[in-house]
C-alpha cells in the first residue's frame, strides 16, 4: 500500500544546507503496521511529514519516491496536497494543540467528510458522531457537542483519530499519538489504533520512543539514526535479537520494572549535529563494537540472510516480509558482545 525509497530530506540552502533524513526506504501493507523508533532528533517525524507533504519552509524533499498503492505521489507543486487528500492522513502527538479550541469537536471531525468527501453538512454531522463512536468515544451524540478543553487527553486523542480517519484513508501516519496520555489510557489507544487497523485494512506507520508499545502494535520495525535506517525486520526479530548496535543500545536503556537487578545503561554521547555528522558510520563515535574503518567507511545497508537474526525462509536482496537489514558492516559483534 505505502513504499519508500530513497527518501532523502535537507534543511536550509547553499552553504547552509544539511541533510536530515538521507536514503530512507520502507513498504507497509495494507493492513500492516511499521514501527520507527529512535531518539529524538533522528528524523522519525520529519520523515513523515515528507510522506504528508507538510514539510515546513526551508525544509524540503530533495530526492526518492513515494508511491501509494502503486502510485508515485509529488512532493510539491499543485498536486502535492491533492495527491494524499483522501488517501493519507496523520495523527499528531499534542491532541489539545491539534484541535481549534473555538469550534465542537463535533464540527471538526464533520469538516473532514464535507470538505474531502464533498458530503453534505448533515450527512458530515451523523458521519462525525459515527466516527466518535468507532474510535469508542463514551456517549458520542453528547461529546460531539464538546469543545476540546471540555474533554480528557485521552478523549481528545480519539478525536483526533476519528478526524484522521475520516477521509476514509489507505495510510494513517501516527506520529508519537499515545505520549502525552497516562499508562491506562495509553493502553486504550494502542488498542483501537490495532483494531481500526485490523477491522479497516489501513496501514500504519507508528512513531515511537518506547519500545515495548511498537512490539504490542507493529508488525514491522525500523530504527532510525541521524537520518539514516540503521536496522529493519519484524518487530519480535529486531528488539529479541538486535543487528545494529544503534538498536541494542536503545534496548538496554530501557528501565525494567520486573527485573530489580538490571540497571539501564545509557548510550555515551548525544545525536551528532546535522552540521557536524562524523565521517564512516554516524554513530561510530558513540558504539562500543566500533574498529578503525568503521570511521572511515559508510557500512551500506544489507539484508542479513542467517538465521541468528530471525530473517526466516526467503529472504533475498530485494528485501521480503521476513528480511532483517542492518546498516552496519559487523552486526556479529553485537551478538557476541
Amino acid at each position: 500500500m505505502l513504499k519508500v525509497s530513497g527518501l532523502t530530506v535537507s534543511v536550509g540552502r547553499g552553504a547552509r544546507r544539511h541533510v536530515a533524513v538521507q536514503d530512507v526506504g520502507f513498504e507497509v501493507p495494507a493492513g500492516g503496521s511499521l514501527g520507527v523508533v529512535g531518539e529524538s532528533g533522528s528524523g522519525k517525524s520529519l520523515t513523515l511529514r515528507a510522506l504528508m507533504g507538510l514539510l515546513p519552509p526551508g525544509v524540503r524533499a530533495e530526492r526518492g519516491v513515494v508511491e501509494l498503492a502503486g502510485e508515485p505521489l509529488p512532493f510539491a507543486g499543485p498536486r502535492a496536497r491533492s495527491a494524499r487528500r483522501g488517501r493519507l492522513a496523520m495523527v499528531f502527538q499534542d491532541p489539545l494543540s491539534g484541535l481549534d479550541p473555538v469550534h465542537t469537536v463535533g464540527a471538526q471531525v464533520a469538516e473532514v467528510p464535507r470538505r474531502v468527501l464533498g458530503e453534505s453538512a448533515a450527512v458530515s454531522r451523523r458521519r462525525a458522531v459515527e466516527l466518535l463512536r468507532l474510535v469508542g468515544m463514551p456517549d458520542p451524540e453528547r461529546r460531539s457537542h464538546a469543545f476540546p478543553h471540555q474533554l480528557s487527553g485521552g478523549m481528545r486523542q480519539r478525536v483526533l483519530i476519528a478526524m484522521a480517519l475520516a477521509s476514509e484513508p489507505k495510510v494513517l501516519l501516527c506520529d508519537e499519538p499515545t505520549t502525552a496520555l497516562d499508562v491506562t489510557v495509553q493502553a486504550q489507544v494502542l488498542e483501537l489504533l490495532d483494531d481500526v487497523r485490523r477491522r479497516l485494512g489501513v496501514a500504519v506507520v507508528f512513531v515511537s520512543h518506547d519500545l515495548a508499545v511498537v512490539r504490542q502494535v507493529c508488525d514491522r520495525l525500523a530504527v532510525m539514526y541521524a537520518g539514516r535506517l540503521v536496522e529493519t525486520g519484524r518487530a519480535a526479530d529486531v528488539l529479541d535479537h538486535p543487528a545494529h548496535p544503534y538498536t541494542l543500545g536503545l534496548l538496554e536503556a530501557v528501565v525494567d520494572l520486573d527485573d530489580v537487578d538490571h540497571m539501564p545503561v545509557t548510550i555515551p554521547g548525544t545525536l551528532p549535529d546535522l552540521a557536524h555528522v562524523p565521517g564512516g558510520c554516524p554513530f561510530h563515535p558513540r558504539c562500543r563494537f566500533a574498529s578503525e574503518d568503521c570511521a572511515r567507511e559508510v557500512p551500506p545497508f544489507r539484508y542479513l540472510n542467517d538465521r541468528q537474526w530471525g530473517a526466516g525462509e526467503g529472504t533475498d536482496e530485494e528485501g521480503t516480509d521476513g528480511a532483517r537489514g542492518t546498516a552496519c558492516k559487523y552486526p556479529e559483534r553485537v551478538t557476541a558482545g
